[in-house]
């Protein structure tokens, strides 16, 4: 994988994250708390758990240590009462997210990160979070469809059909 192709995923991914918030903001408030679920978290769970291991992931591989971003720094949906806390907070890791993307290099990508046990390439990585993000929107979207609410389609070619061609 290339920084090039990374960067585009994540593109991706917060394309998909965008699109399921503004479905999400057409929400009461008691909507937006509802305890219905896929699988074990309801909407505002879901968006906060992707926030969460969007964030503790890119600590853990750029080498923080444990505490820091292991099950006791864990973000928790209790504490983001509204979409417009959750967001504020998305915003702020997405810049951070994006600096630190800029920062690889392709060598970088196809090396293991710092600390890291399993000695994967970074890459494999960087295609687990999009992947994860891409299944917790798709699971948010279910709750939003069901809620009369859906964001339509996420897919990749639906993402690459809305960007501007290049040339």
């Amino acid at each position: 994988m290339r920084t090039s192709e990374a960067t585009t995923l994540f593109d991706y991914l917060y394309w998909a994250r965008d699109v399921v918030m503004a479905a999400t903001a057409d929400l009461t408030t008691a909507e937006f708390r509802s305890t219905d679920t896929v699988s074990n978290r309801d909407l505002r769970a879901t968006l906060v758990h992707e926030l969460d291991v969007q964030w503790s992931w890119r600590e853990r591989l750029k080498g923080a240590d444990w505490e820091e971003w292991g099950p006791d720094a864990e973000l928790k949906a209790e504490d983001y009462p509204t979409l417009e806390s959750v967001v504020e907070h998305w915003r702020r890791d997405e810049a951070d997210m994006r600096a630190w993307l800029a920062s690889l290099t392709d060598a970088d990508l196809d090396a293991s990160p710092v600390r890291n046990e399993d000695r994967q390439p970074l890459w494999h990585y960087v295609m687990h979070l999009v992947s994860h993000g891409i299944q917790q929107f798709s699971e948010a979207a279910v709750l939003l469809t069901r809620a009369g609410h859906s964001p339509g389609d996420i897919g990749f070619l639906e993402f690459v059909g809305r960007r501007p061609r290049p040339g």
